[in-house]
């Protein structure tokens, strides 16, 4: 399971922590102070999370939490509080703690809260196993679930070939990324270049050229020589995305050039041969639009000699946590910032969130919120407020709130509730949903229903 340092000045705390934590089969090491928890870090024995009272005679929960991140940075560390000390459990989350844990909460509660923190750690582990397994010079897939791992098998067996790829899938699923872990991964090809090709973004009129090449005086402005990009990708891998924006016209040619492996530059009779290998994609059905006749049938299947499809977001919502962690080490130059992580809350808005964007959309939603985070985890109030207009809306009664034989409606009883313990908490929307013991999205749904600013 896990090693956890328990901090108190009280023996029978001590020992009633001890006792539950190693029953659900914890290896718990108690400290009674904070310099005897330091000494405890600086020995090198390895910690997995850091369980402190927040109130320990001349010491506190956070001089315990600054000297645990000061020793060990990535350290998970809860701090265990009463009511009284609200504010100084709202400081510690600032400082970096991962939860805290009322001493009223039952020892249920506490392991689930510890099992979260625990959670996060070995996040934060995989991650950086990944980071040091993957090249500095490559981008790579991020995930573990069932959709991914069939697509990274698929990617495993047809690397090695030659065998031409059509990639499917929705805007923003990673269809490049794919490709570009097929080239990284095919051998001696993967030396030569990789070409990516957005036929969208050519001009239909200039697709040829582009493509293909042209010669001196092909056509007017033409006053010199041009290498197309098929040629430019020559031993090496090109990439067609978007492949049902090209032209009838280019459809032809780029048939011709599969069939033969020859390329013929635009006005030119002098074929030259190229070894490249073909990776298209689309996020359209490019079967239905062979049966339209608005896409060549036998460039179809020219193209689609393996087909990969890449999952939508929302079909493998279970690699969220990989992929914003990812994302997040990838941001945090551009942003200039040192985001280690997400809250949970914020996490299960992000679960709840259908995505239509997909990863893309991810990392725009994360780099917009790394921006905005006065802390070092991004929460839930950094999210951009258009990621909770899916949620269910609710209307409000007509009765304006006014009382009725001396009760108050149930809306209204439960608006000023919730005004009521926001102000107790000093608007901190995160401990408010807890105390009301609601999900975070829950609450920010009902302060928007009622206009609760």
């Amino acid at each position: 399971m896990a090693t956890i340092l328990f901090v108190d000045d009280e023996p029978a705390a001590r020992q009633n922590y001890s006792t539950i934590l190693e029953h659900y089969g914890h290896d718990v090491i108690l400290a009674s102070s904070v310099r005897e928890a330091v000494d405890v870090l600086k020995s090198g024995r390895a910690i997995d999370l850091v369980l402190t009272d927040m109130r320990m005679g001349a010491e506190s929960g956070l001089d315990m939490l600054r000297e645990a991140k000061r020793i060990v940075p990535e350290i998970e560390v809860i701090v265990l509080t009463g009511h009284a000390d609200m504010e100084n459990a709202i400081e510690a989350m600032k400082l970096g703690a991962s939860d805290y844990i009322t001493k009223e909460t039952d020892y249920k509660e506490t392991l689930i809260i510890l099992e979260k923190a625990l959670e996060k750690r070995d996040l934060k582990t995989e991650i950086t196993r990944l980071r040091e397994k993957l090249q500095d010079s490559h981008r790579h897939i991020v995930g573990s679930s069932a959709a991914i791992r069939a697509v990274l098998d698929m990617i495993a067996r047809v690397a090695q070939t030659d065998s031409r790829v059509l990639i499917t899938g929705e805007s923003g699923t990673g269809k490049e990324l794919v490709a570009e872990t097929i080239h990284a991964n095919s051998g001696k090809r993967a030396s030569g270049p990789f070409i990516a090709i957005n036929c969208g973004a050519i001009p239909r009129d200039l697709q040829e050229s582009e493509l293909f090449g042209h010669v001196r005086g092909a056509f007017t402005g033409a006053d010199r020589d041009k290498q197309g990009l098929l040629e430019a990708g020559n031993r090496g891998t090109v990439f067609l995305d978007e492949v049902a924006e090209m032209t009838s016209e280019t459809q032809v040619k780029l048939l011709r050039v599969l069939e033969t492996g020859e390329v013929l530059r635009v006005g030119s009779t002098q074929p030259r041969k190229i070894d490249i290998r073909v990776i298209a994609a689309t996020n359209k059905d490019l079967r239905a639009l062979t049966a339209e006749h608005r896409f060549r049938d036998d460039l179809y299947y020219r193209l689609k000699v393996v087909s990969i499809h890449t999952p939508p977001l929302r079909k493998r919502i279970e690699d969220l946590p990989l992929l914003a962690a990812a994302l997040i080490e990838e941001l945090n130059p551009k942003t200039r910032t040192r985001i280690t992580g997400i809250s949970s809350e914020a996490m299960e808005a992000l679960r709840e969130y259908p995505w239509p964007g997909n990863v893309r959309e991810l990392k725009n939603v994360l780099e917009r919120a790394m921006i905005f985070a006065d802390t070092k985890t991004i929460e839930l109030e950094n999210l951009p407020e258009d990621l909770f207009s899916r949620m269910p809306e609710h209307s409000l009664s007509n009765n304006n709130g006014v009382e009725k034989d001396g009760i108050l409606p149930l809306e209204e009883a439960e608006k000023r509730h919730i005004i009521q313990t926001l102000e107790r908490l000093g608007g901190n929307k995160l401990l408010t949903a807890r105390q009301l013991n609601i999900a975070a999205t829950t609450l920010y749904r009902k302060l928007r229903m009622y206009g609760i600013e």
